[in-house]
């Protein structure tokens, strides 16, 4: 089986994103989870361009790696210079990595143009910047910047380049799609003439800006690459580079190379969101394998097909690589599709009931009214559990009030005034709040908390508000969604008013008492026992 190497260049490469700027701190956790991961090598940033990467290294350098090997990235010498003096060189060395990797143009264009050098210049510059650091030995790549373009250039030249590196020991030639323009049928001509001149190991570093990174990447190992760059999520100037999210699981998966155990890969959706968390970026829901809909079915037809056969509609298994399966309720649904949503969540619906019927018509009436369930699954399972009257609210409002009032100060003042009753006892409390969603979520939580202290753990996350039709203007139907999440798991709910308001406190009401309803508290227990006994009747059945 053909051995291939991941070589993670997130820290530098992915950090040339527009919008992400990593901290040390940050860089050392994206280290250690990607160690964890099982990659290879991680490249940990240019030591010469920045303080912070020096920084970073000499942090780095107390980290015990299990798995992967740290690498510090440089450019060749500068032209004219001795390769003794450069300060990139020596910056490199003192990050003291047994790994280094060092770009050098193969674009006669570049070279000319851009460093404004010779071309044996340029080929001594290579030669000597290897060769020093082999000396000092240290593992050395060389990644060949433009290869591709310089290739359909000046494919002799080009050619050189990765022969004098390889000619002054380098370990392994990295071919470098730079401006990310390369289709699958070049680089397959491409490498071909590659091997027929140099005889160490090649690598595949390509972008993404005609969208065939992850194609290039693949066919890049079938003609005999044995590493290959990538970032997670993607993420790298303009259009970014390749997706090691998609490229693992597609080697690993689809072509039996074995990268890491299946409990690391099993992390994979984990790392995405950790890294895209940590970035700041949203993570892309529609992002193959760890998107949060990369296993999701809306369809009724194909959710029927899910729920007998899920090789009917998914490539791959989720858990495989730590996603999960979504079934997405709207007005496209079919029985089988609240079925098998509520399956997933718990409660076994037998979709020949004509209760399943009542769920599916009454679901498409809210869907046409503005109700969006797909991100909403604290709503539904709460809907289910009303239809099937099993469903028992955990306080009754009588009323609240919210006062909005703009300062003098220019500073707007919100607060909101409540009255809850639960059971036999009325509470009558007040809150301000930076908002007014804020200040009535602040009293609703004053007020319930000495009767439900559970909810101490519930905190909102997300709050999106969206304009449903826009042709009333100000008045038109919006759609709060509201994302919350204990110490356990995290949930959505939604609302839908011509108010904003009162669909905020419909989306906050449904994500209080099911955060609370589904922690099995002892608060509870009546609640529960309707829902049994309707299992027991045989209108819900348990899962």
């Amino acid at each position: 089986m053909q051995k291939v190497d991941i070589y993670d260049t997130t820290l530098r490469d992915g950090s040339q994103r527009e919008g992400v700027s990593l901290s040390v701190a940050d860089k050392i956790k994206i280290a250690e989870k990607l160690d964890q991961f099982g990659v290879n090598f991680i490249e940990g940033g240019w030591p010469g361009s920045n303080p912070k990467d020096i920084e970073f290294f000499r942090r780095a350098a107390k980290i015990p790696l299990k798995n992967a090997r740290l690498c510090a990235f440089s450019s060749t010498r500068r032209p004219g210079e001795k390769v003794e003096t450069d300060s990139n060189i020596l910056a490199l060395l003192e990050a003291n990595t047994g790994t280094v990797t060092i770009f050098g143009k193969s674009w006669d264009f570049h070279v000319t143009d851009a460093l404004k050098t010779t071309l044996a210049e340029n080929l001594a510059m290579i030669s000597d910047t290897v060769r020093f650091l082999k000396e000092q030995d240290r593992q050395v790549f060389f990644d060949a910047e433009h290869f591709f373009d310089g290739y359909k250039a000046n494919s002799q030249y080009a050619l050189a380049t990765l022969e004098a590196a390889a000619a002054a020991g380098a370990d392994l030639v990295v071919l470098c799609d730079t401006n990310g323009g390369l289709m699958p049928w070049e680089l397959k001509t491409i490498m071909t003439a590659v091997k027929e001149k140099v005889k160490i190991p090649l690598g595949i570093h390509v972008h993404d800006d005609a969208g065939m990174a992850t194609a290039n990447s693949l066919i890049a190992v079938c003609e005999g690459a044995v590493q290959v760059h990538g970032t997670i999520n993607g993420y790298g100037e303009r259009c970014g580079n390749a997706n090691l999210c998609t490229i693992i699981p597609n080697l690993q998966l689809k072509m039996g190379i074995k990268l890491v155990t299946e409990e690391q890969l099993k992390s994979l959706t984990k790392l995405s969101r950790f890294v895209a968390e940590l970035v700041n970026i949203a993570p892309a829901e529609h992002q193959p394998y760890v998107g949060y809909n990369a296993f999701a079915h809306k369809g009724g037809i194909h959710i029927d097909a899910v729920s007998k056969q899920p090789a009917t509609y998914e490539h791959a298994i989720p858990e495989v690589v730590g996603n999960r399966r979504r079934i997405l309720v709207s007005e496209l649904a079919g029985r089988s599709s609240i079925t098998m949503k509520t399956t997933l969540n718990g409660i076994n619906l037998d979709k020949e009931r004509p209760e399943t019927a009542s769920v599916l018509q009454r679901i498409k009436e809210m869907e046409h009214y503005g109700y969006q369930f797909e991100g909403a699954e604290g709503s539904f399972e709460l809907l289910v559990l009303k239809m099937m009257q099993a469903y028992q609210p955990l306080f009754k409002l009588e009323g609240f009030r919210l006062i909005i009032e703009k300062r003098e100060s220019g500073q707007l003042y919100s607060e909101a005034t409540i009255k809850v009753r639960v059971g036999d006892v009325q509470v009558h409390t007040a809150a301000e709040g930076n908002g007014p969603v804020n200040a009535l979520d602040n009293a609703l939580r004053k007020a319930l908390e000495g009767i439900y202290p559970a909810l101490k753990r519930i905190r909102l996350t997300d709050f999106r508000v969206r304009v449903i039709d826009g042709v009333d203007g100000t008045g038109a139907q919006v759609r709060v969604l509201i994302e919350s999440r204990d110490d356990e798991m995290s949930w959505g709910t939604v609302g839908v008013s011509p108010n904003v308001i009162e669909a905020s406190w419909i989306a906050l009401v449904d994500s209080l008492e099911y955060g609370l309803l589904f922690r099995k508290l002892p608060e509870f227990t009546e609640a529960r026992k309707v829902l049994e006994q309707l299992k027991g009747e045989g209108l819900i059945m348990p899962s």
